[in-house]
């Protein structure tokens, strides 16, 4: 066993006990949480969710920045840059791993070795919803339109990139239908495009599609999932339906710039996981179509590599340009 030194001896020792100091000392100041987009979004209603509750369990403010732009790069980059002393982290969207392929060269950062991950806090099954225009009541009857009538039946998303597309893009290797990308500038046009029958299909996450879903003008084809969510029992999966494998989320993950102490990137891990977990805090997730995570450090940085290789893989099967 090779021999310590005794200055090798006091450096251990007092990392070793900077950690719990560190940890009782922070935070002294506000805290800043980036959300790459802008406000009303999934990530800015997941990211205001939790800053009131986080902020009262550190004992500071928790103050939601939001810097929209290129894709979440902007947000990212200004993360990525911040001093990793524990007072700036990031909330980001799949958009976050898919960048690691479709911007590759190109970032300011590094998706993966730049960042601290800190939690999942959320995740959100999407959901394919269906042109009622079409005359099909379920995800067989409208593959087979789509089959019976190539070049007919187009898909939208909320752009180039965006979970949705990617999503679609897989339902289409899977099943062989040829369907061209209308990529739009957000949800809510290529929702009213939806609606209007100008478009036949789309990926979304539940709490935007539901009071369409309730009220006819679209159809509820199915959720990319697993197994059906707790929120939505009656709804089939996509498997059901007769499409396995086509498994799609997206989700809001907290980061830190790397460099982050530890301490602080555990810290925060278990507030978020106890506070998606409190019965209201629970309950108000599932309204709006999230599932709890509230996952550790080393599980989010798991998950994070495992979504860049998976979307990295659909990006360049179906040759996937950024705008």
């Amino acid at each position: 066993m090779p021999t310590i030194t005794r200055r090798a001896a006091l450096s251990i020792a007092g990392a070793t006990l900077a950690a719990p100091a560190l940890a009782q000392a922070w935070p002294a100041r506000p805290v800043r949480f980036i959300v790459p987009y802008t406000p009303g979004g999934t990530t800015d209603i997941a990211t205001r969710l939790l800053a009131e509750p986080l902020g009262r369990a550190l004992g500071q403010p928790v103050v939601v920045e939001n810097r929209p732009g290129a894709n979440s790069i902007v947000g990212a980059a200004a993360t990525a840059g911040a001093a990793p002393d524990g007072y700036t982290f990031a909330m980001v969207l799949p958009a976050h791993a898919a960048n690691a392929t479709m911007q590759a060269g190109r970032l300011p950062f590094d998706v993966l070795t730049s960042f601290a991950p800190v939690t999942l806090m959320v995740t959100s099954p999407l959901v394919l919803a269906g042109a009622k225009q079409i005359p099909a009541q379920d995800l067989r009857g409208y593959m087979e339109y789509v089959r019976r009538n190539p070049g007919r039946v187009n898909y939208g998303s909320s752009g180039i990139g965006a979970t949705a597309h990617m999503a679609m893009e897989m339902l289409k290797m899977k099943t062989g239908l040829q369907m061209e990308h209308v990529p739009y500038r957000g949800t809510q046009p290529a929702l009213a495009d939806l609606m209007a029958g100008h478009i036949g299909l789309m990926f979304d996450t539940i709490s935007g599609l539901k009071p369409h879903f309730e009220s006819g003008a679209i159809r509820n084809l199915g959720f990319s999932a697993e197994a059906r969510p707790s929120f939505a029992p009656d709804v089939p999966t996509l498997a059901e339906a007769g499409v396995p494998d086509v498994i799609a989320s997206t989700w809001c993950m907290v980061l830190a710039p790397a460099g982050t102490p530890a301490a602080i990137t555990e810290k925060v891990a278990a507030e978020t996981h106890r506070i998606v977990r409190e019965p209201a805090m629970a309950a108000r997730l599932h309204d709006l179509g999230f599932i709890p995570e509230g996952t550790d450090p080393e599980r989010t940085a798991s998950f994070l590599r495992s979504e860049v290789e998976r979307w990295g893989a659909v990006i360049r099967a179906a040759d996937i340009k950024a705008e």
